[in-house]
């Protein structure tokens, strides 16, 4: 009766949690084991706890360099818990259950459509069925032709294993790289600035991977019905008013800047412009040093790395929608109407609370974890701010404070990764009580605002 009652109290929130806790102890203890790493040493305890939070929840925030540090069983355990990750580990025991031909029960259902972001449980495994397939695809063509560039570089052998692995980590919006082996530690995609090739599939992954399979469905399925879901047509629309208004600022931004854009030429600020404005949406990468740009452009930076990218993607931050909803709900105020519409659909109240309020706890949260971090780590509030929300919004990107960081600071932004892959709501509705419902409401009252 007990073990029955337990399971009833486990909600699919609550499962999340406890599942992405689960996964994240055991890849600390295997990045701990001394084969992890190359020199045969055993990492401490928090560098391994840190990176593993930072994989399982797609961040890429890194104390060690990848190429460098760890050995290829310890980058195969960071792939492994990337691609858990990313497509949520559910998805992939539900993509093994089916493998077995095994029933797919309600319950387990209920912990899909949480997982996935979805309002309704119809078609779920139907939907994971889709997601293996186009995974499959877009990773291994972005493997592929990754393959292609770095064998010009090195022996085909590693230029496969370099291009498997950056082709999931970058889909998956990791943004985790092998580059130390080549260019130096945490030399990144710097030395790609000029490459068309590598930037024009680097930017395919992060857009891929960012808006969502749900959006990623409708799109291949559009030349046959001609329609998009609300859903899909709010995404792409902000999704990429967001790229365009981002690549802009940043090439007025850091057109003269001689440590970025300044010696570029002309067609490659415009590519790197697009670049680093896409990669805020939880990309991880970056083809300029995020630490030499200008503190306008590192703001706004901070901008779209809070508002994300799509939900049911790879991406984390407050998410696009949720931005759409907040910025109707504004306009709606203003124009004195009832109803927040997007595309002639009316959006419902509930809705526009829950939009409020995950980003009051967003908002709430990387306040205090930046103040928190203000004492703890030494720099300017700027650069821990960066950082905060960079690791909030599992965007990856650092202005060099990461590698500097002391134990504490370390298992501050652990949390911080934690915290925004799971998502704020998410994380209070596991701690919070069944909710019952109200059987009275009390009486309305009247409070001055603005």
């Amino acid at each position: 009766m007990k073990k029955k009652d337990l399971r009833n109290q486990m909600t699919p929130p609550k499962f999340l949690a406890i599942g992405f806790a689960s996964i994240t102890l055991i890849g600390t203890f295997l990045l701990k084991l001394p084969i992890a790493t190359a020199d045969g040493t055993s990492t401490p305890i928090v560098d391994a706890l840190f990176t593993a939070v930072s994989a399982i929840s797609v961040t890429g925030l890194t104390v060690v360099d990848t190429g460098t540090h760890w050995s290829m069983f310890g980058q195969i355990v960071m792939l492994m818990l990337v691609q858990l990750g990313g497509l949520g580990f559910m998805t992939s025991a539900t993509w093994i259950a089916l493998m077995f031909n095994r029933r797919i029960s309600l319950r387990e259902r209920m912990i899909l459509q949480e997982a996935m972001g979805q309002y309704q449980i119809q078609g779920i495994v139907d939907l994971i069925r889709r997601v293996l397939v186009y995974t499959l695809i877009i990773e291994g063509a972005g493997a592929l032709l990754l393959t292609l560039r770095f064998s010009a570089i090195m022996p085909l052998s590693d230029a496969a294993y370099f291009g498997i692995f950056q082709s999931i980590s970058i889909f998956n919006n990791a943004g985790f790289d092998l580059f130390g082996q080549i260019h130096g530690p945490f030399s990144g995609f710097a030395t790609y600035v000029a490459d068309p090739f590598v930037n024009i599939v680097v930017i395919f992954l992060i857009f891929l991977g960012g808006i969502g399979f749900i959006v990623i469905f409708d799109l291949i399925e559009y030349p046959k019905c001609k329609k998009l879901s609300l859903h899909s047509k709010v995404v792409l629309t902000v999704t990429s008013l967001l790229i365009v208004i981002g690549a802009v600022m940043i090439f007025i931004l850091e057109h003269g800047n001689p440590k970025t854009l300044g010696p570029l030429s002309y067609p490659v600020k415009i590519m790197a412009s697009l670049f680093q404005s896409i990669t805020p949406r939880s990309g991880g990468v970056s083809t300029l040093d995020i630490a030499s740009l200008e503190q306008s452009s590192q703001f706004f930076m901070i901008i779209l790395m809070f508002i994300g990218a799509a939900p049911g993607s790879t991406g984390g931050g407050i998410k696009v929608t949720t931005f759409a909803v907040l910025i109707g709900a504004v306009v709606t105020m203003i124009q004195g109407k009832r109803d927040v519409v997007l595309y002639r659909n009316r959006i419902s109240q509930a809705l526009v609370y829950r939009s409020i309020t995950l980003t009051i706890l967003s908002l709430l949260l990387l306040v205090g974890a930046s103040m928190f971090l203000s004492v703890t780590e030494s720099g300017e509030f700027l650069r821990i701010l960066f950082e905060a929300v960079s690791a909030f919004g599992t965007a990856g990107l650092s202005m060099g404070l990461t590698t500097e960081l002391s134990g504490v600071g370390k298992v501050t932004i652990s949390l911080l990764m934690f915290l925004g892959r799971l998502g704020p709501l998410t994380l209070a509705y596991a701690l919070s009580r069944k909710n019952n419902k109200e059987l009275y409401r009390h009486p309305e009252g009247r409070i001055t605002i603005g």
